[in-house]
């Protein structure tokens, strides 16, 4: 593995995610049932869009999602002090022709997670006190990438306290995902070569 130091968001960021498959992305590929998703052509068209004009789509964002990225800096913090420990924050991870960015390296062994939702959407995690379907297959896909051990999946929203879910290696699942990663990467290289 890879590791990009750079700021996530950033100019750099996104010149150097481009036409990658990305974690946060590959339940675009592969469905937590581990059946090909039906957003798979789409999203191999855009990678394939953006390795031939050498340029990443800008990611709309809402004012939630700003909002949530403002309040990540806290929720690191806040998540260091509850386990004691110090995250290394890193801009991208690439392993292969695939990568993640998770939000910070943990010890040898784990990752953090952190997602900072609207109030009502944490407390559904919180009474619900499993970590959401939704994210299974990023949370997968960055321990494929990092080859690490662990994820800690952390829901922050301010004055409530937090949820922080220890999520370990599925290694079946990952083994699936890598193999449609295999194929999927490499019918991206193919349309390129047939569009250049």
């Amino acid at each position: 593995m890879k590791i990009i130091k750079c700021e996530q968001g950033s100019p750099e960021w996104y010149v150097i995610k481009c036409g990658i498959p990305s974690a946060s992305n590959f339940d675009k590929i592969v469905t937590t049932k581990g059946t090909p998703s039906k957003q798979r052509t789409k999203y191999l068209y855009k990678l394939a869009g953006e390795k031939i004009a050498g340029v990443t789509e800008e990611n709309y964002q809402n004012a939630t999602m700003a909002r949530g990225s403002e309040m990540e800096p806290e929720a690191r913090r806040l998540y260091e002090i509850a386990k004691d420990v110090e995250v290394e924050q890193v801009g991208f991870c690439i392993s292969g022709d695939y990568g993640a960015s998770p939000d910070g390296l943990v010890g040898e062994h784990g990752l953090v997670e952190i997602k900072c939702p609207i109030a009502s959407t944490h407390v559904g995690y919180l009474l619900k006190d499993v970590v959401p379907t939704d994210y299974y297959q990023q949370l997968q896909g960055q321990l494929l990438v990092t080859g690490r051990q662990w994820v800690d999946f952390v829901s922050y929203y301010p004055g409530i306290k937090p949820l922080i879910i220890r999520v370990d290696r599925e290694d079946k699942f990952i083994d699936y995902l890598e193999a449609e990663l295999v194929g999927f990467c490499a019918e991206l290289n193919q349309i390129v070569k047939e569009i250049l």
